[in-house]
């Protein structure tokens, strides 16, 4: 817990205890004031002072880093107890906080209180820079540093930069080997919340990003994104010795090794050399003849999940490759390639562009390439 928060805990305690003493609540009168200090109960490496030895034990905690109270299912420590029980509530997932309004439910009342003003959609704190509203100061701190640049949380063993510490934290557990997310359906650890959420819309099959323009969901808003490329027709990427685009960084650089001759995935059965790992795994069915990628609407099981994903077509309609000439569309790209033949002929050894009109006058006169 920070040093702020332990803090404010602690006077809380003292304002508490002040009123409990000043009044006897059987005779409702007012208690003789003790006289004395504080002197016996001041943290000696700040200054703090305490009216009880109990609360100024507990502070001493953060100087000295003792974190007596260890969680049993992880071995993560805190300096105070009720931090332990709040950490308890991500294993055993309860959530006691729950909102009147929308019923969502959280681990702290903290979260809790925060999660209120979405219902009140007050956001009173404005970026100058870009106009963007949020709920609270802090928020409005991080969000600056889109527009600064600034990163000033550094991974001490690699040297990574983040501009939230909520990223830094996360990213040490590489290091630690943390995983405090673990999945109880297959066993399976995660170190991110963010990654544990996603990895279990695998046992849900909940996919909540869905394509508006032809329906295909996605467990990923990622993947969503990349996905809409097909329809907007944007290619990012773009090799720089053959000047190739792609929809993806993952398949450029895939793309790269066809100049550079590298295919560092080799199949241990048959010595077959691969470019991508994916394609290596995808390989290795054919051995093993496994079909692990099925289609959810008829059953039909794909050794490649490509495969799949054209298949898949088939069940949703999509049909993403459009004719520039016609606009009539296809599911495949191959397909479009073979329909793009009609509108060219071959005149003194040219290709020329025909219309549709005049495809349809000169029928099967007309030299196909």
């Amino acid at each position: 817990m920070a040093l702020k928060e332990v803090n404010h805990e602690l006077n809380e305690r003292e304002e508490e205890k002040e009123h409990y003493d000043k009044h006897d609540f059987m005779t409702g009168k007012k208690r003789a004031q003790k006289t004395g200090t504080r002197s016996n109960c001041t943290c000696h490496h700040c200054g703090k002072s305490f009216r009880h030895k109990g609360n100024l034990n507990v502070h001493l905690r953060i100087h000295t880093g003792e974190k007596p109270y260890t969680c049993q299912q992880c071995g993560k420590s805190f300096n105070q107890q009720g931090s332990l029980i709040v950490h308890m509530r991500i294993h055993t997932g309860e959530k006691p906080f729950t909102c009147q309004k929308c019923g969502m439910s959280f681990t702290e009342k903290g979260n809790l209180i925060a999660h209120k003003q979405i219902h009140t959609v007050e956001k009173p704190f404005s970026c100058q820079q870009c106009g963007k509203s949020l709920r609270h100061k802090g928020n409005l701190k991080a969000h600056m540093r889109i527009h600064t640049g600034e990163k000033p949380y550094t991974c001490r063993q690699c040297g990574k930069s983040f501009s939230q510490q909520g990223s830094l934290i996360v990213h040490m557990r590489i290091h630690t080997g943390e995983s405090i997310f673990t999945c109880k359906q297959c066993g399976k650890s995660f170190s991110g919340k963010g990654n544990f959420k996603v990895h279990m819309r695998i046992h849900t099959g909940e996919k909540p990003y869905t394509c508006k323009q032809c329906g295909q969901s996605f467990t990923r808003k990622e993947s969503l994104k990349v996905h809409m490329r097909i329809h907007t027709g944007e290619k990012p990427y773009t090799c720089q010795q053959c000047e190739k685009t792609y929809t993806r960084k993952g398949k450029l650089n895939a793309h790269m090794r066809i100049h550079t001759g590298g295919k560092p995935y080799t199949c241990t059965l048959c010595g077959n050399g691969f470019t991508r790992e994916q394609s290596l795994r995808e390989h290795m069915n054919i051995h093993t003849g496994e079909k692990p990628f099925a289609c959810n609407q008829c059953t039909k099981s794909f050794r490649r999940k490509l495969t799949l994903n054209y298949h898949m077509r088939i069940h949703t309609g999509e049909k993403p490759f459009k004719c520039a000439q016609c606009e009539k569309s296809f599911r495949y790209k191959d397909n479009l390639k073979c329909h793009m033949r009609i509108h060219y002929i071959l005149v003194d050894n040219n290709l020329v562009v025909v219309s549709v009109e005049r495809v349809s006058q000169i029928g099967n006169t007309i030299r196909i390439m």
